[in-house]
């Protein structure tokens, strides 16, 4: 369970690593990126963790969104897995950008041949937690979690999941009903079968309608994404959540697409965010 260390690079007075490890969940090599604020010298710091998009890798969020400095600053380590599995190849797991390699939805799949390596929920929720506190500087007891779109989906669900875990979270343009969507149903079909009442258990909608409940939740979307319509579906969390009670900060912005540069713009924001409500 060891991580390996493949490359280290000095930022903001912290280090930013690239790992990889063997995962017993997955069977195979994951890979991560980890951010150690320079307060990690002095002794354990609170972690949040980072899950990115369809198509994306563990650099993505740490060389696009800018959240480095901010991270520093709080004092905060920053951890960002990969989004599948890529040591276990399966037939046509590259054969479409929105299911398969680079497209691992943050569930636990049920059908063949998925099952055997597309564990990424329990990946993210137990593994990776339990590596990243066993082999750095990181208080067990202050995580948070946040992602963006199908990141921002597994970050809602793992959280609301996992309130004992992950003292906060945050997304930018989740997918917050995947039950809801084609990329959810394609995703949710294929992992995880035709039963739709499986499919709940990894729909935040769904779960804050059945009693899951964390902390105040922050959530930016932009009004020119061009998935907001079709895919995304903000507004059924939103019901959902003030329905149910639970605590949630939807702010939507004019002019901002999908893309990293929305993220840059607001990721000092959810920093903020986390370093509040990880505090103490």
């Amino acid at each position: 369970m060891a991580a390996t260390l493949r490359g280290r690079h000095r930022a903001f007075g912290g280090w930013l690593q690239y790992h990889s490890h063997v995962s017993a969940e997955i069977g195979g090599e994951m890979r991560l990126a980890v951010y150690l604020p320079p307060a990690a010298e002095r002794g354990p710091v609170p972690a949040l963790f980072y899950l990115a998009g369809l198509t994306c890798t563990e650099e993505t969020f740490v060389i696009k969104a800018g959240a480095l400095r901010s991270a520093a600053e709080a004092g905060i380590a920053l951890v960002a897995p990969d989004t599948s599995p890529r040591d276990r190849r399966f037939p046509g797991d590259d054969a479409a950008w929105d299911f398969g390699q680079g497209a691992g939805f943050y569930v636990d799949a049920t059908e063949a041949p998925w099952r055997d390596a597309y564990r990424m929920y329990s990946y993210v929720s137990r593994e990776l937690p339990d590596l990243v506190a066993a082999e750095f500087p990181v208080d067990p007891g202050r995580l948070g979690i946040f992602g963006h779109s199908m990141g921002g989906h597994g970050a809602l669900v793992v959280g609301l999941r996992n309130p004992d875990r992950f003292r906060s979270v945050s997304a930018f343009a989740p997918i917050a009903a995947p039950m809801r969507c084609p990329w959810g149903e394609k995703a949710f079909s294929n992992y995880l079968g035709p039963d739709r009442s499986a499919w709940a258990a990894y729909d935040a909608s769904e779960l804050v309608t059945s009693g899951a409940r964390t902390g105040a939740i922050l959530v930016d979307q932009g009004l020119e994404d061009p998935f907001l319509t079709n895919q995304l579906n903000p507004e059924h969390f939103e019901a959902a959540c003030r329905a149910a009670g639970q605590p949630l900060e939807l702010r939507r912005h004019a002019g901002y697409d999908h893309g990293y540069f929305f993220i840059q713009t607001f990721v000092d924001d959810h920093i903020d965010h986390h370093a509040r409500l990880l505090a103490g």
